[in-house]
């Protein structure tokens, strides 16, 4: 064998042997894009929370992963982005609770009536060992939950008259989410309710196949619902928060360290998007006045008394009933 044969032969082995290094660490270097779905409009502290966690695991993973946010239903309503990102054809949520409550039992805690004392009550619970139960309940499902985000008190609005006791909410057609607690928290108030996508609802009001909805003060005046419904009643009936969730099927192909860069950067915007939604919550609370809305208040307990058929019908397990207790001890 000649010096030079020899020496192409080495070089042609030695290639061999660093091909999968090489292989290996371009992987590893990959660009890591992701689509995340929100429904509100931009500018909502939800979609502007999903962008500080996408900003912040950009910054960590040195510019590897990248997030996308579709907001304003660019990619579908809530109903259809949950079983597109399920599926993994969308990476990442931003959705409410009511979207879950039929597939995972224990997203229907947070929604459950009167439930929280108060918002710092609900900031407690959420934050710890229960709102992690919570989440993890969605990963059988096809869904890693990632963290929650505010989503204030939810209030009655409608296009007809004040609600200042339960029976002005009598035979009232109100939307609510697609979800079989929302239907039952209704009847019990004595509602008609009407499950409705949120895209639809300002329509639905106009045309009066609707009298009302119920959500929070940016929700009425980001969807601009106020227009065609102008009574708001602050019942705060319901304080869940959102919750942001990743496809399990995109979660499982990142490196472990990219999946708790993802894990982090979400559970560090949750103080930031909740700075958000606070500064947002007044200023649309002022916007909707200014703009003729009539805002009351009401006596709640009669609400909260009705709601008890709505517990003994959602919390029959042992395990949601202890969770429930739990709730109401945390201090």
């Amino acid at each position: 064998m000649t010096p030079m044969l020899s020496r192409r032969r080495a070089l042609l082995a030695a290639s061999a042997f660093a091909a999968p290094a090489l292989i290996g660490f371009k992987a590893s270097a990959q660009a890591i894009n992701l689509r995340s779905a929100d429904i509100h409009p931009d500018g909502y502290p939800t979609v502007e929370g999903v962008k500080i966690m996408a900003k912040l695991a950009q910054e960590r993973s040195n510019g590897r992963i990248n997030i996308q946010v579709f907001h304003s239903r660019q990619l579908g309503e809530e109903k259809d982005t949950l079983e597109q990102t399920r599926f993994g054809v969308i990476d990442l949520n931003r959705t409410n609770f009511a979207g879950l409550n039929n597939l995972v039992p224990e997203t229907v805690i947070p929604g459950l009536p009167f439930l929280f004392r108060d918002e710092k009550h609900m900031h407690t619970v959420m934050d710890g060992a229960i709102g992690q139960e919570i989440l993890a309940g969605a990963e059988k499902h096809g869904l890693v939950g990632l963290c929650c985000y505010d989503s204030g008190a939810r209030s009655m609005y409608n296009r007809i008259r004040p609600i200042n006791e339960l029976a002005d909410m009598k035979g009232m057609k109100i939307r609510v989410q697609q979800s079989d607690l929302w239907l039952a928290m209704m009847r019990a108030l004595g509602a008609n309710p009407t499950p409705l996508p949120t895209g639809e609802v300002y329509s639905a009001l106009q045309t009066g196949v609707i009298d009302g909805a119920e959500n929070n003060y940016p929700t009425y005046q980001s969807q601009r619902h106020f227009e065609v419904s102008k009574f708001y009643s602050v019942t705060e009936h319901s304080m869940s928060p959102e919750i942001l969730v990743m496809s399990k099927r995109s979660y499982d192909k990142l490196p472990k360290d990219m999946q708790t860069i993802l894990r982090d950067a979400a559970r560090d915007s949750v103080p930031e998007m909740r700075k958000l939604w606070v500064a947002r919550s007044e200023a649309a609370r002022k916007d909707v006045i200014a703009s003729g809305s009539l805002i009351n208040t009401v006596d709640k307990s009669s609400f909260e008394r009705a709601m008890a058929p709505v517990y003994d019908q959602f919390v029959r397990d042992a395990r949601l009933k202890a969770m429930v207790q739990r709730i109401r001890e945390t201090a």
